[in-house]
Order: C-alpha cells, then sequence, then structure tokens
C-alpha cells in the first residue's frame, strides 16, 4: 500500500472532535476520549451478523476437534492472546483450544517487535510452526485492514483448507478478500490520530469476548449466566465455584462445598449430582451421555 493509500484509511484519519485536545484541561482530555468511546460498542453492533458467521465457524472448528486461532501483530496480536489465555481457567478448556499468536513471538508481548508485522512470510511461518490444519479456524486480526503479516497468515490458512475470519476497522479491508468471513468494524478516527491501542482495539477486544464466549456458551460451559466449568485452583474459585451450585440448586453452604468436594471439584458434576439426588459416577456418565450440558443431562435423568 502507497502512503498515500494508508493515509486514506479511515484509521488513520485526522478526528474533528478532538483536534484540541492538547490545549484542554486533564478533565476534557478525559471527556473527549470517552465520548469517542462511547461510539464503540454501536459500531460492533453493526458487525453483529458477521460476528455470527465467525462464531458459527469457530463452534465448528473446536466441536469438530480442531482450534480457534487468533492472529495478530502489535496491539491486535495483544488482544488475542489475552482473550486465548483467559479461556482455560474460565471454561476449563485445553490451553491447545484457542490459540492467541502475535508477530515476534511471546517476548513481542511485552516488549514491541513492530517490524516483524511487515513479512508476509512470517505469518505463514508461525501457522505452520502450530501445525495449522483443515480443522481450524484463523481469525486473522489488523486494524488496518492491510498488515502484511496478517495477509500472508490468510493467504496461508485458506491454501490449506482452514476456515478463517478477518477483522479489522476499516470498510473495504484488503485481507477482507482473503477470509470466509470479513469483520469491518468502523469505529471511525481516534482520538489520538493513528493510535488504534483505542477504540480499534476496544472493538477488537468486545469482538474476541464475544466469539469466545459464544462458543463457549453453545458448547455447555455456561448455564443460565454461570460460568459452571469454571476451574477451581485458588480459594477464590472455589468460593466462587460454591456460589454458582448454591444459586442453581438452592443447597446450603455446607452442601455446595460437600457436593463440589465429592465431585472432584468439577462445578458442573456437583450440580446434576444435586439436582438429579444420584452419585458422582451417574452424574458424570449424564453429563457425557449430553455433551456436557447441564439441563440436557438433567431432562435425560428425568426421562
Amino acid at each position: 500500500m502507497q502512503p498515500s493509500q494508508l493515509r486514506s484509511l479511515t484509521t488513520e484519519s485526522r478526528n474533528p472532535n478532538t483536534m484540541q485536545i492538547s490545549q484542554v484541561d486533564p478533565l476534557e482530555i478525559l471527556q473527549m476520549i470517552n465520548e469517542e468511546d462511547m461510539k464503540v460498542a454501536q459500531a460492533v453492533h453493526h458487525v453483529l451478523p458477521q460476528v455470527k458467521t465467525a462464531s458459527d465457524l469457530a463452534y465448528e472448528s473446536i466441536t469438530s476437534g480442531g482450534r480457534l486461532i487468533y492472529i495478530g501483530a502489535g496491539t491486535s496480536g495483544r488482544i488475542g492472546v489475552m482473550d486465548a489465555v483467559e479461556c482455560p481457567p474460565t471454561y476449563s478448556i485445553s490451553p491447545e483450544s484457542i490459540v492467541g499468536i502475535m508477530a515476534g513471538g511471546d517476548s513481542a508481548f511485552s516488549h514491541a517487535a513492530e517490524g516483524v508485522e511487515d513479512k508476509e512470510e512470517a505469518g505463514k511461518q508461525d501457522l505452520e510452526h502450530i501445525h495449522l490444519t483443515s480443522k481450524d479456524t484463523v481469525v486473522g486480526i489488523a486494524a488496518s485492514g492491510r498488515t502484511p503479516y496478517i495477509i500472508g497468515a490468510l493467504t496461508y490458512a485458506t491454501s490449506i483448507g482452514a476456515k478463517t475470519v478477518a477483522l479489522s476497522c476499516n470498510e473495504q479491508a484488503e485481507m477482507s478478500d482473503l477470509a470466509d468471513c470479513a469483520i469491518e468494524v468502523v469505529v471511525g478516527p481516534e482520538a489520538i490520530t493513528g493510535s488504534t491501542r483505542m477504540k480499534a482495539a476496544t472493538a477488537h477486544k468486545m469482538i474476541l469476548n464475544m466469539l469466545s464466549t459464544s462458543v463457549m456458551v453453545r458448547q455447555g460451559k455456561v448455564y443460565e449466566n454461570l460460568m459452571v466449568d469454571v476451574k477451581v485452583s485458588n480459594h477464590k474459585l472455589k468460593e466462587r465455584a460454591i456460589t454458582i451450585i448454591q444459586h442453581v440448586t438452592n443447597a446450603s453452604y455446607d452442601q455446595a462445598t460437600k457436593a463440589l468436594e465429592t465431585a472432584d471439584l468439577e462445578v458442573k458434576t456437583a450440580i446434576v449430582m444435586l439436582q438429579t439426588k444420584t452419585d458422582k459416577k451417574t452424574a458424570k456418565d449424564l453429563l457425557n451421555q449430553t455433551n456436557g450440558h447441564i439441563d440436557k443431562a438433567i431432562l435425560r435423568h428425568q426421562s
């Protein structure tokens, strides 16, 4: 892309609402930024149909033994990594199920490695390194929609039959044409020109949160609005797990605690035990027969 084309991108244009941000007092600075941030959720609302398509692709991948893979450079990469690493403790999934890759490797998360994003081959190589397969879904993330590293990754993913999603913040983004699903969430010019770690990054974080969460809900890892597959790895999470069991079953604190401990600290097993008045083995069998869905497990027992 030529410099003139880069400057024409919405994400690189100047915001008329913040032209005086360097001349105002601190509270006005914050108000200007806040007013721009309030536009982000509406921009995300406009692309919900595309996010739903991406969710379908990711759900299909994970259900069939594949993976959801986020790949990005700079802030985009960091957001993908954050969403990926937070899913295993929240939903007790394998760290290999949702993977975050950023240009420059793990060290680039805390120390910028900006030059790597200009190399298409690096995007391909990073996907080769994790042995990408046709079962996987790859979400390429780039505010500009034209980062070479992401273009290389999406091109390679398509070539081996993986499902692909292009997530950007510009209309008619270059990488949109390379993906099965294009999400162009146009948040408008940044409060600070070109600082896409602000509105663009906020929009992308919202979308990745929605994407991974919707897949986990569909997999039975949420019951009502409770994270019933939470990994009980410390005291705080054990107390949260007990509270979840109480919310669902109306058990006392002591009953919920005993059920959780009997169920090997598995919240879903404890809930099914209490709701069906069965033992641990029966509860686990019911959950296995219904792919981990609590409501279906209880109905199966009742039938």
